[in-house]
């Protein structure tokens, strides 16, 4: 399990994250996501030890991951903003994680590199992203890491590539209970393969849910009254609510069966329940509902 307790951190005066908590199961993939400048990655410096917190605690199953080299070998991480050896090939690089990472799995190596299709002893530098980012994804996975940071990981790569990745990290989430936490701002693809969402803002978690259950509590309703008139409908959590012609559109935070009862106490005409998105509901959560992606998604 990886576990983040009150963690803070300043920057010349500026509180990059404030007191806060994330929890990651074991042997579960857990979606990161949040605007630019909320935080991520000065989240993820933290978890992969890179910074020192000023107040808290990073832990993976109960050790510290700062300054821990043992632990850090059981850790994998694809950072948005790749480097390699200005000269290397993929054939030196895996020649330099030999030596660093205990578990190295050369037949995978051999294997995906196989199956990726990627000139074993061309420069990495000569690579396109795309195909840099295969390379990193192949020398991590090689390592049989316990624990996998994700920092935008299909970012670049084409539909047929991330298909393949995500099959590599759900088959070892499942087989031998890799815990993963990735960062990514392409929300419809983390739909599909995480069990749960933490959302990030100004330095804090503002939600921190299993996915199914986050989408159970958050609904989108069309609703209209046989009669005009004011209904403050306050007994509900409502994040947005606007009228198109005599129907009303709700964004609505409740259990769906309380919603239900409320709506029916009004004797609506009609009354659809809808299912959100996951880039709905961070849309909403984030007041967003004046943006210019709200215009697209409705």
């Amino acid at each position: 399990m990886i576990q983040v307790t009150e963690l803070s951190k300043c920057f010349d005066g500026f509180s990059a994250l404030s007191g806060l908590n994330v929890h990651v199961e074991t042997g579960s993939i857990y979606g990161l996501i949040g605007v630019n400048g909320s935080g991520k990655t000065t989240l993820i410096k933290h978890l992969t030890g890179v910074y020192m917190p000023d107040a808290g605690q990073v832990t993976f199953d109960g050790e510290d991951i700062y300054e821990n080299t043992v632990l850090k070998e059981r850790l994998g991480y694809i950072p948005d903003d790749l480097y390699f050896f200005n000269s290397y090939s993929i054939r030196d690089m895996a020649s330099f994680y030999r030596k660093i990472y205990p578990a190295w799995n050369e037949q995978r190596y051999r294997d995906m590199l196989r199956e990726f299709g990627l000139p074993a002893v061309r420069k990495i530098s000569k690579f396109s992203k795309g195909m840099q980012k295969q390379a990193a994804f192949i020398l991590v996975m090689s390592t049989m890491p316990d624990y996998l940071i994700l920092d935008e990981p299909i970012d670049g790569l084409d539909p047929l590539i991330r298909k393949r990745v995500w099959r590599y990290v759900v088959s070892d989430v499942a087989e031998r209970q890799m815990t993963v936490l990735v960062s990514s701002h392409n929300l419809r693809e983390m739909e599909g393969i995480c069990d749960s969402i933490g959302i990030l803002s100004e330095g804090r978690m503002m939600i921190e849910r299993d996915l199914e259950e986050l989408k159970t509590d958050i609904h989108k309703i069309q609703v209209a009254f046989k009669e005009e008139k004011e209904r403050p409908l306050s007994n509900l959590n409502i994040l947005h609510r606007e009228k198109r012609g005599s129907v009303e559109l709700l964004i609505v935070r409740n259990a769906g069966n309380l919603v239900k009862s409320e709506l029916e106490k009004e004797d609506p005409a009609i009354l659809d329940m809808l299912p959100l998105s996951l880039e709905e509901i961070f849309i909403y959560e984030m007041g967003g509902e004046n943006s210019e992606i709200q215009s697209i998604l409705f």
